[in-house]
C-alpha cells in the first residue's frame, strides 16, 4: 500500500512540521502547538492523524478565510463562551483547553464553549492536557457535516468525537472514540494515498456502499453499529450536535460547529491523590480480571497509544514520502499562504 517510506527521529519529524506551517504564515508559537500536535499523534501510532494533517490545514476552505484574534463573548468565573475567529482547532481548542485548565485550578470547576474554528484535531491530546494537570476532562465535538443518520443517505452531522481525561498514578485514563464507523481524518488520508476503506463505513454521493475514500469524501460515512446498530453512534452524534449548540450565539446560523471542554477537580468530592490511588486500583483489577482463551491481555483504552509513543520516541517514525515531499514545499513557501496570524 505504501512502499516508499521515509525514516525520522522525532527531532527532524517535529523541525519538518514546524517549518512547514511557518512556511505557510503561522508564528513560531502557533507553528510549534501545530507540530507538537501531529507529533503526538504520530507517536502515538496514528499516522493520518499525524504529519499529513498538517496537508489538510492548508487543504481546507477556512484556511483560505481571515482569521481573527479569539475573543470571549460571553463569561462567568468558571465558564467561557469564545469566538474562535475561523482559527484552526488545534490551535484555538488548544487555548480553550488552557483557559479550562486555569479556570478549573482557581475555581474548581470549568466549562468552555468554542465556536468558529475548524478541524480540532485529536480530542485525546486535549484531554490528556486536562488530566495532567490533575483535573477530570471532557472534551465534545459537533464537526462539519460528513455522517448519515441512521438510515439517511446524506450528511447531516459530524463525526462528532466524545473523549475523557482522568488523572491516575502513572499515565491518565483517556478515553476518545468518535461516533461515525470510520474516523473522517482516515478518509482523507486514504484519499490523499489512493488505497480504499473498508466496506461498510461509507456511502458514495449515490447513496451506495462505496470502498472509494474519494466517493466517500463526497458521499457520507456512516455512524458506528453497523447496520443493525448505527442507531447508537446516531444517538451520540446527536447529542454531541445538541452540546454544539450552546455555541448557537457566537456563530453562524447555518454552522452546526461547536465544541465543548469541561474541567474540575477530583478533590470536590475526594482527594486528589486518593482519585489517583483508587482509579489506578481500579484498574489494575480489570486487567487481572479472567480472559477469553486465546486473549493474552486486557488493555484498557489509551494504553498500546503510550506504549507506542515511548517506543517511537526512541525510535522515530515513518511516513510517506509523498507527505514528506508536500511537506517540504509548504517549508519552502510553495503554497499560497492562508490569512495571516490572528
Amino acid at each position: 500500500m505504501m512502499t516508499d517510506r521515509i525514516h525520522l527521529t522525532v527531532e527532524e519529524a517535529q523541525d519538518i512540521s514546524e517549518r512547514a506551517m511557518r512556511g505557510v504564515g503561522y508564528d513560531a508559537e502557533e507553528a510549534r502547538i501545530l507540530a507538537n500536535h501531529v507529533m503526538d499523534c504520530a507517536l502515538c501510532g496514528y499516522e493520518y492523524s499525524g504529519l499529513p494533517k498538517l496537508l489538510n490545514i492548508v487543504d481546507a476552505g477556512f484556511f483560505q478565510e481571515p482569521r481573527r484574534p479569539y475573543r470571549i463573548v460571553k463569561e462567568t468565573a468558571v465558564s467561557a463562551l469564545i469566538d474562535g475567529g475561523n482559527n484552526v482547532g488545534m490551535l484555538a481548542i488548544h487555548h480553550a483547553t488552557q483557559e479550562a485548565i486555569a479556570r478549573a485550578t482557581r475555581h474548581g470547576f470549568a466549562i468552555i464553549c468554542l465556536s468558529n474554528s475548524w478541524m480540532s484535531g485529536r480530542s485525546a491530546h486535549y484531554c490528556e492536557m486536562m488530566a495532567r494537570a490533575g483535573l477530570v476532562g471532557i472534551h465534545t465535538v459537533s464537526a462539519h457535516p460528513l455522517v448519515a443518520p441512521f438510515g439517511g443517505a446524506a450528511r447531516v452531522l459530524g463525526t462528532n468525537p466524545i473523549a475523557f481525561g482522568f488523572p491516575c498514578e502513572s499515565d491518565p485514563l483517556v478515553i476518545d472514540m468518535g461516533t461515525s464507523a470510520f474516523m473522517g481524518t482516515d478518509l482523507q488520508f486514504r484519499e490523499r494515498m489512493g488505497t480504499p476503506i473498508p466496506e461498510g463505513v461509507a456511502l458514495d454521493p449515490q447513496g451506495r456502499p462505496t470502498t472509494d475514500a474519494g466517493e466517500g469524501q463526497r458521499g457520507a460515512l456512516l455512524p458506528f453499529g453497523g447496520p443493525e446498530g448505527g442507531y447508537k453512534g446516531f444517538g451520540l452524534a446527536l447529542a454531541m450536535e445538541a452540546l454544539g449548540v450552546l455555541c448557537a450565539s457566537a456563530r453562524a446560523p447555518d454552522d452546526i460547529r461547536g465544541y465543548m471542554i469541561i474541567a474540575f477537580k477530583p478533590d470536590l468530592f475526594i482527594p486528589l491523590e486518593d482519585y489517583r490511588r483508587d482509579l489506578a486500583q481500579r484498574i489494575a483489577a480489570i486487567k487481572a480480571s479472567p480472559k477469553l482463551e486465546g486473549v493474552d491481555e486486557i488493555r484498557i483504552p489509551g494504553e498500546r497509544s503510550y506504549r507506542t509513543r515511548d517506543r517511537l520516541r526512541r525510535e522515530g517514525i515513518e511516513i510517506d514520502r509523498k507527505i514528506y515531499d508536500a511537506l517540504g514545499r509548504l517549508a519552502e513557501g510553495q503554497h499560497n499562504h492562508g490569512a495571516g496570524p490572528a
